[in-house]
């Protein structure tokens, strides 16, 4: 396990029966770069992973 599924964790058990909007939570992501901009380049790695889920599925058809 890594030290950072903790969080993942902890952010399941509180949250893991809501509901939300990419929308939310891509607001979300930039106020928490506003208030951590160290943390900048992951979040955009992440946030774009997400993005492009789905790419690798479209180029093997």
């Amino acid at each position: 396990m890594y030290f950072t599924d903790r969080g993942i964790e902890e952010l399941e058990k509180r949250r893991g029966e809501e509901e939300i909007t990419f929308e939310w939570l891509a607001e979300q992501l930039r106020t928490f770069v506003d208030l951590n901009p160290d943390f900048e380049v992951p979040v955009e790695r992440l946030a774009t992973w997400l993005a492009r889920l789905d790419d690798d599925e479209d180029e093997d058809e």
